[in-house]
Order: structure tokens, then C-alpha cells, then sequence
């Protein structure tokens, strides 16, 4: 199975359409909601992932809702 390499993807959405490798970092949700800091600072070097992981981070909290009001699946 080839699955292509996400370079320069940093859209979660985007990857997981794509079916692209991921590195999971969703133990970062936990660790974010267990520590219930009011501001965390991400640092981390170049081409290290913040993006796609705040973007994560969007795609599992934000609700999205249609012009109805009716609640959309994200698909994530």
C-alpha cells in the first residue's frame, strides 16, 4: 500500500482526505485537558508539525453548523 508523503499539507482536514501518513498526536488533546493551563505555547523547531497539530486540535473541538443550524460532520 503507498500512501503518499503529507509534505507541505497542514490542513488536518486536508490529510486525512488525502489518506496520508500521520504521525497521531492526539495524546496532546489529553495532555492539554489534563494540565488546564490557561495559555500553552507550543515550541517546538522548523517543520516540527505546530501547524497541523493546532489544526488538529481545531478540527476536534470547533462544531461547524450548516445555514439550518443543523450540525455538520468534520469528518475527523
Amino acid at each position: 500500500m503507498n500512501k503518499p508523503l503529507p509534505i507541505g499539507i497542514d490542513d488536518f482536514k486536508k490529510l486525512r482526505d488525502y489518506d496520508s501518513f500521520y504521525v497521531d498526536k492526539t495524546s496532546l488533546i489529553k495532555e492539554l485537558l489534563d494540565n488546564r493551563n490557561e495559555v500553552t505555547l507550543f515550541m517546538r523547531p522548523r517543520r516540527f508539525g505546530k501547524t497541523l497539530s493546532l489544526s488538529m486540535l481545531k478540527y476536534f473541538f470547533e462544531k461547524v453548523f450548516d445555514k439550518s443550524g443543523k450540525e455538520e460532520d468534520t469528518g475527523c
